[in-house]
């Protein structure tokens, strides 16, 4: 039997949106497990991670096109997580540009957990096609508080020299209306991270209830 077409334990609220709108703060204050999506990164050594062609960051990864990351990993531990309640997802780590470790995620019991990424918007309709999917948000914020918050952060991590994480910054506040209308079209609902929150504050009591 195609389990696709059952009924499933768990099912998650994806978080989409740009780099550093505040989808783990999100993510944070819902109080259910989350599932990294960034995690499912491709290591930096991978021969088909796509370059950047122009400007001064030329010959770099690209980190922010949907081919430097792993969309049939995400899934696949995505829907083990929703019909077995726990799964071992890999670590990442940014600043080396590779996986360091794996952990185990446990549900604990929650019949909602959320994954949360910057190419999250990709999986939406298949999570909703196999019935995985209970809402899918993309959290936006004005662009310069998202540059800046960003910045900040990546910063602080010492995710990327100093001057790359400008030259990121200034490329993705150019293109954040892109990015939040690509995952609009694929089904994410818009929302600041403090609409966000309350939404899923509501559908987290009301799935309780049920």
């Amino acid at each position: 039997m195609d389990r696709h077409n059952e009924p499933v334990p768990a099912r998650v609220i994806i978080l989409a949106g740009p780099s550093g709108a505040g989808k783990s703060r999100v993510a944070k204050h819902s109080g259910l497990p989350i599932l990294r999506l960034d995690d499912f990164y491709k290591s930096g050594g991978d021969p088909t991670l796509p370059r950047i062609t122009e400007g001064a960051n030329a010959g770099l990864v690209d980190w922010d096109d949907p081919a430097s990351w792993l969309p049939g990993d995400a899934l696949a531990t995505l829907e083990k997580l929703c019909c077995e309640g726990v799964a071992e997802v890999p670590v990442y780590d940014i600043a080396h540009d590779g996986r360091c470790g794996w952990q185990v995620l446990d549900l604990a019991g929650s019949d909602l957990f959320v994954a949360e990424g910057i190419f999250a918007q990709d999986i939406v309709a298949e999570c909703r096609d196999r019935g995985l999917l209970a809402a899918a948000y993309c959290v936006r914020q004005h662009p310069m508080i998202t540059f800046w918050r960003r910045l900040t952060r990546d910063l602080r991590e010492h995710r990327k020299p100093p001057l790359v994480l400008v030259r990121r910054g200034l490329a993705l506040l150019r293109d954040q209306r892109r990015v939040v209308e690509s995952a609009v079209a694929q089904g994410c609902r818009p929302m600041t991270g403090d609409q966000a929150i309350a939404d899923i504050a509501a559908l987290t009591t009301a799935d309780a209830r049920s």
